[in-house]
């Protein structure tokens, strides 16, 4: 099933696979604000918070960069997180 992810405040906007993580999507659709990394969630590149929708993380994010208590705030790395809904995310700066 596909869903669409929006980046909050702009106009970009994509579809991604529920088996792609929402960084891996962004690459293939070469769409979205974020640079590239490590692609495995210690670099902390693709950090963002998750205004609206639902995720689940499906490998660890280092807690060098992201924290129990950011994520419960929708911090997360997007290399790490595949949508089980729409999602809204905004880039953070």
């Amino acid at each position: 099933m596909k869903h669409r992810i929006v980046v909050q405040n702009t106009d970009i906007a994509f579809d991604c696979d529920e088996d792609l993580s929402v960084f891996e999507a962004m690459i293939r659709n070469r769409k979205g604000p974020i640079c590239y990394g490590c692609y495995g969630g210690g670099c902390g590149v693709c950090k963002a918070r998750v205004v609206s929708g639902d995720f689940f993380a499906y490998k660890p994010m280092s807690a060098a960069f992201v924290c129990k208590e950011d994520i419960k705030q929708g911090l997360v790395l997007l290399c790490c997180i595949k949508p089980k809904s729409n999602l809204v995310i905004a880039t953070i700066k």
